[in-house]
């Protein structure tokens, strides 16, 4: 699927605001709001726009501790972490990275011994190396950019 410009607005508007009501993204990019439900859902069903999400303050819900984690693995199959990633909670995002570590991993966790025992429970499938965050300054892009 191509996405014009159009597309573009109505992508930087959901990113603004996800809840933003499709008449109102009509009236600021002028059509109607039948017609951007239509373009919504078309870059929907081709995965452009894949999720809605909400922006948490993790202190405020009780939990303090955020890490990020550089994983190298121990092994050539990574099937065994990669089902370790999908059902652990406390992996807030994981990538894979290329350079010499193999993935990075933000974890966000109640205290530092959740984080110990999770640290514990990964080292089962390689080493890490652990960065703590000490504050956040930036949760999420306002804008889109190609």
């Amino acid at each position: 699927m191509q996405i014009d410009d159009i597309d573009f607005q109505i992508l930087h508007l959901l990113n603004e605001n996800a809840r933003i009501q499709w008449k109102e993204i009509g009236e600021k990019i002028h059509m109607t709001g039948q017609a951007v439900g239509n373009r919504i859902k078309k870059m929907e069903d081709f995965g452009i726009i894949q999720a809605y999400s909400i922006v948490i303050d993790e202190l405020k819900v009780g939990l303090p501790y955020t890490a990020f984690v550089i994983f190298f693995m121990n092994s050539h199959t990574h099937d065994e972490l990669l089902k370790f990633i999908d059902r652990r909670g406390e992996i807030t995002e994981a990538h894979r990275v290329s350079g010499d570590a193999c993935y990075l991993l933000k974890v966000t966790v109640s205290s530092q011994d959740a984080l110990n025992n999770f640290l514990n429970d990964l080292l089962k499938y390689g080493n890490y190396q652990l960065y703590l965050s000490i504050k956040d300054v930036k949760k999420r892009s306002n804008a889109i950019s190609i």
